[in-house]
C-alpha cells in the first residue's frame, strides 16, 4: 500500500503569498520554459486537468476555465446593446475570443498580446481553449505591447476586455493597470462603450491588487462595478470590474439578460445566465467594506507590485 503521506508524484506549488501556497498533484509536466516575458508551464495535474501556469501562478485550468472566462466576458457582452467592435488586450489563450464570438454582433475582434510564444504554445497544447477562433475571419491578432498599440491608433471600440497577469515586480503588464493607460482606453471607447478586466484577488486578506484598480478606474469611469466568481483551480472568488460613463452591469435588470441571451441564440453556456449575474454583482459586507478602506492608486511612477 501506498503511504498517503508520501505520494509518488510530484507536486506543483503556487504561492499566493510568501506564507501561503495551494499544492497540486502533478500527473506529467507538458513543457516548462521561458519567454522573453515571463516563465510558462503547461502541467497535467490530478485533479484540474491540464492548467497553464505563468510565472508561477496557474492563469487557466481544463476544469474550470470556462467559469474565470464566461464570467469575464458574458456580462460587458450581454450588458452592451450592440457590441460589433471588440478589442482584447492580453488573452494568450484564446478563450475570451471563443466567448465574445458566441455573440452574432461582432464584426471586428482584435487581440492584442505581448508574448507571442505564449500564444503559440497555448494553440499547440490547450487547443480546446480557443476553439477555433484564431481562424475566425473576424478575428485579428497583433504581438505586440497593448499600450502602444492603444497609442498608435484612433480607432474606438464597443467593448475593451483587459485580460492579462496580475501587476507583478518587473512584469511587462503592470503599465496596463494605471491611472494613465485607463486614461487612454476611455480615449478609445465609443459611446456607450465599456471595458472589463480581471482584477485580481476578492479575498480580504489578498485584496490589494482589486481595491487599487477599482480606485485607479474610479478616477476615468463615472460607473465603476466589481464582480466576482469562485474559481476552483485559483481555490477563491476571483474578482473582476466593469467600467463605463454610460451603462452599468450592477443594475441590469435579469429579464434583460435572458431577452438578449435568447435573441443572441446563445444557448451553450455552462456558468453564465441571469442568476449568475446576480450572484456574481453581489459583494458580501466584508469585501465591500474592505474595499471602502482601500485608498492606492496605481500610476505609471507608483505602480503597485502584488506577490
Amino acid at each position: 500500500m501506498v503511504s498517503p503521506v508520501f505520494p509518488p508524484w510530484k507536486w506543483f506549488i503556487e504561492y499566493t503569498h510568501p506564507t501561503q501556497a495551494h499544492m497540486h498533484g502533478v500527473k506529467r509536466y507538458i513543457y516548462s520554459g521561458k519567454t522573453q516575458f515571463q516563465v510558462v508551464e503547461i502541467i497535467d495535474t490530478f485533479f484540474f486537468g491540464r492548467c497553464l501556469v505563468l510565472d508561477g501562478k496557474i492563469q487557466s485550468a481544463q476544469f474550470d476555465e470556462y467559469i474565470y472566462h464566461e464570467g469575464l466576458i458574458h456580462p460587458a457582452m450581454i450588458v452592451h446593446p450592440n457590441p460589433k467592435e471588440v478589442l482584447v488586450v492580453g488573452g494568450g489563450e484564446g478563450a475570451v475570443l471563443r466567448e465574445i464570438l458566441k455573440h452574432p454582433q461582432v464584426q471586428k475582434l482584435v487581440m492584442v498580446d505581448i508574448d507571442k510564444e505564449v500564444v503559440e504554445l497555448c494553440q499547440r497544447f490547450l487547443p480546446e481553449w480557443s476553439d477555433g477562433s484564431f481562424e475566425d475571419p473576424r478575428v485579428k491578432v497583433h504581438f505586440m505591447d497593448a499600450r502602444k498599440y492603444l497609442e498608435i491608433t484612433d480607432f474606438q471600440w464597443d467593448i475593451i476586455f483587459i485580460d492579462i497577469t496580475e501587476p507583478l515586480d518587473d512584469s511587462p503588464s503592470y503599465k496596463l493597470f494605471t491611472k494613465e493607460f485607463y486614461q487612454l482606453v476611455t480615449k478609445r471607447l465609443k459611446k456607450n462603450g465599456a471595458v472589463a478586466l480581471q482584477a485580481g484577488n476578492l479575498n480580504s486578506a489578498l485584496f490589494e491588487c482589486h481595491g487599487a484598480i477599482y480606485n485607479t478606474l474610479n478616477l476615468v469611469f463615472k460607473n465603476v462595478e466589481s464582480y466576482g466568481a469562485f474559481i476552483p483551480s485559483y481555490d477563491t472568488i476571483w474578482g473582476f470590474i466593469f467600467a463605463s460613463n454610460e451603462l452599468s452591469a450592477l443594475n441590469t435588470a435579469p429579464e434583460k439578460i435572458d431577452f438578449e441571451l435568447a435573441q443572441r441564440n446563445i444557448n451553450n453556456l455552462l456558468f453564465y445566465d441571469n442568476l449568475t449575474h446576480i450572484n456574481m454583482f453581489t459583494l458580501t459586507k466584508d469585501i465591500r467594506d474592505r474595499r471602502s478602506r482601500e485608498k492606492r492608486i496605481i500610476e505609471d511612477d507608483k505602480p503597485l507590485f502584488t506577490y
